[in-house]
């Protein structure tokens, strides 16, 4: 048991008759990026839901800083955890500044889902922090409507921030970006981890993936390695894994992945 992490334990998951976790467990800690990649069908997304509680495992358990995700109230699990879904959508014609708002409960009381509480100077201050960290502020007034889809994203990111957790889940959150706004997402997460925020993504491109500090490969539901991206992005992994041939060079000291003619299985 280690306090500042979020944690699976052997964890088996079933999305309807399928196995989509098996016997998967990992250490996520604070202040840590770490980055969840494998092939489709591998179990990632899945993973993601039960670590935030949305999907229970059928044998196993999450820990969230030493304690049984199981027993942590929904309020406070909501504000340790913040989560950013594959394409989530936001409201068209509601101004950044009252998405990002959301962040702070907002429509979780609407719906019930936690207790109603006044708005304070507090909720407001975590709403311009995140504003102005996710560089959001100078179009807190603009509608959704009128935002590109990078725009939209660090939104997106922003009202996760708002929340203040301690950890945040982000699945695909590069998904369907142009590369440019990919990096800028990148970037920010980055800013996060080294303030002390614990971050877990699903990444489907793995030169993204290459910049996280640790990562998590699935295959069949199951952990085929995990480490830091020079150990886990090996020519033998990636085969095992996706089926291809890749060469792995450092460029500006960074990892690249190359895959290689003569692919197989994709």
């Amino acid at each position: 048991m280690q306090p500042h992490t979020l944690e699976a334990y052997a964890l088996h998951v079933r999305a309807g008759t399928f196995a989509a976790v098996q016997d998967v467990s990992a250490t996520f800690p604070a202040g840590v990026f770490t980055a969840v990649i494998g092939p489709n069908g591998a179990g990632k997304s899945t993973l993601l839901r039960a670590l935030l509680g949305l999907s229970p495992p059928e044998r196993g358990e999450v820990r969230l800083l030493g304690r049984k995700l199981a027993d942590w109230p929904r309020s406070e699990r909501a504000r340790t955890l913040a989560y950013l879904a594959q394409g989530e959508a936001l409201p068209e014609t509601a101004q950044v500044r009252d998405v990002v708002a959301l962040g702070r409960g907002a429509g979780a009381w609407r719906w019930g889902l936690i207790p109603a509480r006044p708005w304070t100077d507090a909720d407001e201050s975590a709403v311009t922090d995140a504003l102005t960290r996710t560089d959001t502020l100078r179009f807190e007034h603009r509608r959704v409507s009128e935002l590109s889809g990078g725009e939209r994203q660090r939104v997106s990111l922003a009202r996760a921030l708002a929340s203040q957790p301690r950890f945040l889940l982000l699945d695909e959150p590069t998904n369907h970006l142009d590369l440019a706004y990919a990096l800028d997402v990148i970037r920010y997460v980055r800013c996060e981890v080294a303030g002390g925020l614990g971050v877990v993504a699903v990444l489907h491109d793995l030169n993204l993936a290459a910049r996280a500090d640790a990562l998590v490969l699935l295959h069949e539901g199951r952990v085929l390695a995990a480490g830091p991206p020079e150990e886990v992005l090996t020519p033998a992994l990636l085969h095992t894994a996706y089926g291809i041939h890749a060469q792995i060079i450092r460029h500006d000291g960074r990892l690249v992945v190359l895959p290689q003619d003569g692919v197989q299985g994709v």
